[in-house]
């Protein structure tokens, strides 16, 4: 099965973005992926403000994409856009760390105003990094994800929906999709 590299772009250690990224890396483990979490705002933040793209983080971090097949990134949605942490890391990787790589973009927010960042601001930046195939997107409201006793739980629809999501992005690396029911 496929490589996945799993990204969460949220500053947040409580972050709702997180939880539905380990809920979407759950299921697509259980596909037979191999599913490695990245927790953007886990790297030094001198280097990332200080744009020190040959600090070994960083090209620990550019490793990590180069041996993905495919890439799922997470973000919350600040100011009608990605966050500021995710766009640090992005700008100090290769120019085109995403060729060759099918992209899963995820947004979470306050509210369905800004449903519209994956297609507006996301897409572009991760097309002009180079990504082959950039599966639809999904955003959902941060009041459909709760945790219960650290495990994620998404609400019934939204559950229903990123389940087809993933799956699609699964089908779109080649990977077997099971008949797996929705979790959450």
């Amino acid at each position: 099965m496929a490589a996945i590299l799993s990204v969460s772009g949220s500053p947040s250690p409580t972050s709702r973005t997180s939880r539905l990224l380990r809920h979407l890396d759950e299921r697509l483990r259980l596909q037979g992926h191999q599913v490695t979490s990245l927790e953007v705002r886990t790297l030094p933040a001198d280097v990332l403000l200080g744009a020190d793209a040959r600090h070994p983080a960083i090209t620990a971090v550019a490793d990590l994409f180069a041996r993905a097949d495919g890439v799922v990134i997470g973000t919350p949605v600040y100011k009608a856009a990605y966050s500021g942490l995710l766009k640090s890391l992005l700008d100090l990787l290769p120019q085109y760390a995403l060729s060759g790589k099918t992209v899963l973009p995820l947004a979470t927010g306050g509210s369905r105003a800004h449903v519209l960042v994956i297609d507006y601001a996301l897409r572009p930046v991760l097309s002009s990094m180079g990504a082959s195939h950039i599966v639809p997107g999904w955003f959902t409201l941060d009041q459909d994800i709760a945790r219960e006793d650290d495990t994620p739980v998404i609400a019934g629809a939204t559950a229903q929906a990123l389940a087809q999501v993933t799956d699609q992005f699964s089908a779109a690396l080649g990977g077997r999709v099971s008949a797996l029911a929705p979790t959450g």
